[in-house]
């Protein structure tokens, strides 16, 4: 019988531009508008045993855009509507800091990463990392995970004005998070 103590791997999530629509600094729970595939992907995920974990750079607090409690109240929302479709986020970690701050836990670094795999215990080297934005590939790179960029969001955008500047290139490339899971479960 497997240890079930034993670090697994996880999915880790970029919320905005990912799960949901991009809408720039989402300052509004009305304004979070998921996408239409999103939970039937992550519910594929849930019903394959991995940890669904969503992390997001929300500098918006920092540049005091909004209050922290509008993350919170967002974050809720999106785990009622997942719920709703029979979908769950195991957990979810943010970074409220903005890039000046050069805090650890601002993607692409490594702290959210490294504080779920801690409280999770989690195998971040057979991990994925799924996000619209290059720093989401290049945080599963600084931790040995597979990155794969979505073209929702701002992933079109990165792959035509700057995939050619990228040190590394995505593990995969995908239409949108549904395609991504496809991916990641057909992975050994």
């Amino acid at each position: 019988m497997p240890d079930s103590s034993a670090p697994r791997p996880a999915v880790f999530l970029d919320r905005d531009g990912t799960i949901a629509e991009e809408v720039g600094y989402l300052n509004h729970p009305s304004r979070f508008r998921m996408f239409p595939f999103a939970a039937a992907a992550i519910r594929r995920l849930n019903e394959a045993g991995l940890p669904v974990i969503v992390v997001t750079n929300q500098s918006g607090v920092g540049r005091g855009y909004f209050p922290e409690s509008l993350v919170h109240s967002v974050n809720e929302f999106m785990k009622k509507e997942l719920a709703a479709a029979g979908a769950r986020i195991d957990a979810v970690y943010y970074c409220p800091h903005m890039s000046a701050d050069d805090c650890d836990c601002r993607k692409p670094k490594t702290g959210l990463l490294e504080c779920a795999a801690r409280e999770h215990s989690l195998d971040l080297a057979r991990s994925f990392v799924v996000g619209d934005r290059y720093g989401d590939v290049e945080m599963a790179r600084n931790i040995r995970a597979r990155g794969i960029l979505v073209r929702t969001g701002y992933g079109e955008g990165e792959l035509a004005w700057h995939s050619a500047k990228w040190p590394a290139q995505p593990d995969f490339v995908a239409e949108d998070l549904s395609k991504a899971a496809d991916w990641i479960l057909r992975q050994p």
